[in-house]
């Protein structure tokens, strides 16, 4: 199959379209670092319009903010990488989806932009599923500290969230 996108993230693109088709489960992500990444991996796959039901590209806190829900204080407060804005942007993809699930990435890809306390690298991502409550929305950080350069921290960041949409105990190989 020709794409534009690395043949790992087309192939596990598959993964999480068959895996979620398989349990009747529908996807949406909230993108920012990644700029519609993952989107555009999922919809790679013929037959993902029965799985993904949306993506969300908020790059700016203005985006955040009006597509997606985040709270103006929250963004002020922690910063728009942060658990708080990702946790929020999956809350709010959830919200303003017919999706079971949704994927939040914020992060800076760089090569400008981090700090000393958020390196470039700093990936941070949500998970949120319809039906849970909120507070058990599972977040985390994470440091493509060995990515090259701005291209490699977007496709890592990309993997991991596409990981992170296939179903508890599909995720081996």
């Amino acid at each position: 199959m020709d794409s534009l996108l690395p043949p790992d993230m087309v192939g596990l693109a598959a993964r999480v379209i068959a895996a979620n088709r398989t349990i009747g489960r529908t996807v949406a992500v909230a993108e920012s670092c990644t700029g519609g990444l993952v989107s555009a991996a999922l919809t790679e796959i013929a037959g993902s319009s029965a799985v993904f039901d949306r993506g969300f590209v908020t790059y700016s806190n203005e985006a955040k903010i009006e597509t997606l829900g985040v709270s103006e204080d929250l963004i002020d407060t922690f910063g728009a990488v942060s658990v708080a804005v990702a946790w929020a942007m999956a809350q709010g993809a959830l919200a303003h989806s017919r999706a079971d699930i949704a994927v939040a990435i914020t992060g800076i890809a760089g090569p400008d932009g981090g700090t000393e306390q958020k390196p470039v690298g700093t990936v941070v991502f949500a998970v949120a599923r319809r039906g849970d409550d909120p507070e058990s929305a599972q977040a985390e950080t994470q440091l493509f500290a060995e990515a090259r350069d701005r291209a490699e921290v977007r496709r890592q960041a990309a993997l991991v969230a596409l990981e992170l949409l296939l179903p508890d105990g599909s995720s081996a190989p």
